[in-house]
């Protein structure tokens, strides 16, 4: 199976050499071996030559907002939009934003602010391709939220802050999560470092670092997510 990742970000430059680039992220959650992986740098204007050059797409996370007024942006609108049916999608984070924009929904800058740390879903849909949790826990990091749903999809998990967590397309084969079941936790306390002083304070910073510790999903997750692209169930 033929995997591309559409990166619309990289880490701090600092931690990529520690961390790699969020496409080694990816690579390391679901499998170096067990895909052939191309990796396609959608935030420089590098695009597959069509949505068939992949068997299925992973869009990453991104600091950019699907609302920003950048060309590779609109770009990645109309190739999410070219791509519907035709191949398997699957986003994260900035990705969860940008396939539900693209299909019809409605994303915003929270006024919620800033959501840090692990934070804890409740399933409300158990999908073929899931095994039976009924709550997941993930590293969070984003201030968007979709708002409104696109047409055909569904909440298949969430919390308070995040109503809309999680979503399964029933028009097309696609699934998205707002959660970053690929960061590490080493490198999402990181990233909350060096944004300390800038994007957060220094009391949002703690709190956030203070939730990493305990177990967390991502390697469920990352399951979850091989079994969908896959085609395969979990018991």
């Amino acid at each position: 199976m033929k995997l591309g990742v559409l990166k619309t970000g990289r880490p701090p430059m600092p931690a990529i050499e520690r961390f790699g680039t969020y496409p080694d992220m990816f690579k390391a959650l679901l499998g170096a071996d067990a895909y052939d992986w191309a990796v396609y740098a959608a935030d420089e204007g590098e695009w597959p030559e069509s949505p068939e050059a992949c068997d299925a797409y992973v869009v990453t996370g991104s600091a950019r907002g699907v609302y920003d007024p950048e060309p590779w942006i609109a770009d990645l609108m109309a190739f999410l939009r070219a791509a519907r049916g035709r191949a398997k999608l699957v986003g994260v984070c900035f990705g969860h934003q940008a396939m539900a924009q693209a299909f019809g929904g409605e994303v915003v800058k929270s006024d919620k602010g800033w959501g840090i740390g692990e934070h804890d879903y409740r399933v409300l849909s158990r999908e073929p391709w899931m095994d039976g949790a009924s709550a997941i826990r993930l590293p969070a990091s984003h201030q968007d939220q979709v708002v409104a749903l696109p047409p055909g999809a569904e909440v298949i998990a969430a919390s308070d802050f995040t109503p809309f967590g999680a979503l399964a397309y029933r028009d097309q084969p696609a699934i998205s999560i707002q959660l970053h079941p690929e960061f590490e936790p080493d490198y999402a306390k990181a990233l909350i470092e060096a944004r300390r002083g800038s994007r957060y304070t220094d009391e949002q910073a703690d709190a956030a670092i203070a939730t990493y510790g305990g177990p967390d999903d991502r390697a469920r997750v990352g399951r979850w997510i091989g079994a969908f692209l896959k085609g395969s169930s979990l018991p």
